[in-house]
């Protein structure tokens, strides 16, 4: 009895063992390539995944910086204000 209950515990334990590696590769992969370039009054912020453009920070020299975030791939790019951003899900389905 006490073998029967235990079998899924080591299963699972099993699983988690042969899967963690392949989860923590693909976060890694994850890390975006950024590239910088200063124009005259601000700093633009180039965000890359995979050779794919799906962001672009811009800094004015004055105001508050923003986002332009290309939400579904097909190169239209949006407006957003904050300070962080999700790389979209287009992005992540190319590995």
């Amino acid at each position: 009895m006490l073998v029967t209950r235990s079998l899924p515990a080591l299963l699972l334990g099993l699983a988690l063992v042969v899967t963690g590696p392949a989860l923590a590769q693909s976060t890694d992969d994850l890390a975006p390539d950024i590239t910088t370039r200063q124009e005259e009054d601000r700093t633009i912020r180039e965000y890359r995944i995979n050779g794919e453009l799906y962001a672009i920070e811009v800094r004015p020299d004055r105001g508050p910086a923003y986002y332009l975030v290309d939400h579904d791939g097909d190169g239209n790019f949006e407006r957003q204000e904050g300070d962080r951003i999700a790389v979209p899900q287009w992005v992540l389905r190319t590995f």
